[in-house]
């Protein structure tokens, strides 16, 4: 008898979504298996003895995983469709990975450039994205003109955004020239726009916004546009931190 797994888990191992949204699949009716839908959570299945399908195309655990750093630039979408026919991360790299379904894992505004991780693990994606990891996040914040002690201090405490009060921040002035300043700053929420939203909160408009590190992992000096594959340090790092 092979490995049993829920189903929810199965999915993600094959590359196919993270483990919550294959939950949501699941709700949706768009999985089977053995050829019967299945609707509700916590369904077992045997590795390499039950048939899954999604959609009606069948699963399978792949073995190689993929682990990838992209500079994102400005004006790409971290999905990997896009209904507008807007560029996407993945078409950054898929004529490099061919045959393999590679997905962002969470999201950088379309305007936001810097670290972007991309993956088919969907276990990988869970750990990193998933709220009760707090996993750090790093950006550099351009803002137009300048901002306030105070301005900082209330970045560093919490401030309400979408009726939702954000976590206390580390936050830190870099630069002030020529009617910007620099603002480096730390959270491990990932709401929508978080960081532009916050700098608002303060009184602040954000015209550059570029993420540098995600935990301990770092951009470095990798080019904007170029990727590279995660070291087994940072993966390791990345689903046990």
């Amino acid at each position: 008898m092979g490995e049993t797994v829920r189903l929810q888990k199965y999915i993600a191992m094959s590359g196919a979504a993270s483990r919550r949204a294959a939950e949501t699949m699941i709700n949706d009716g768009r999985v089977k298996v053995n050829g019967k839908k299945i609707t509700e959570q916590g369904v077992k299945v045997e590795i390499g003895a039950d048939n899954v399908s999604l959609d009606g195309k069948p699963l399978k655990i792949k073995n190689k995983k993929y682990y990838i750093m992209l500079n994102k630039p400005a004006g790409y979408v971290s999905t990997v469709k896009d209904q507008f026919d807007r560029p996407t991360v993945v078409d950054i790299i898929k004529n490099d990975i061919e045959d393999v379904r590679i997905f962002p894992v969470g999201r950088l505004d379309y305007e936001t450039e810097g670290l972007l991780l991309l993956t088919n693990d969907g276990e990988f994606t869970n750990k990193v994205t998933h709220p009760k990891f707090h996993m750090d996040k790093t950006y550099i914040a351009t803002i137009k003109g300048g901002i306030s002690i105070g301005g900082i201090n209330k970045l560093r405490s919490g401030v309400y955004i979408d009726d939702f009060k954000t976590s206390p921040a580390q936050a830190e002035i870099l630069d002030a020239a020529d009617g910007r300043t620099t603002v480096k700053i730390t959270i491990h929420e990932g709401k929508n726009r978080q960081v532009r939203k916050m700098f608002e909160a303060v009184g602040c408009t954000v015209v550059g916004l570029k993420r540098i590190k995600i935990g301990t992992v770092e951009l470095g000096n990798l080019p904007v546009g170029r990727w590279r594959h995660l070291t087994s340090h940072e993966v390791n790092y990345l689903m046990n931190s």
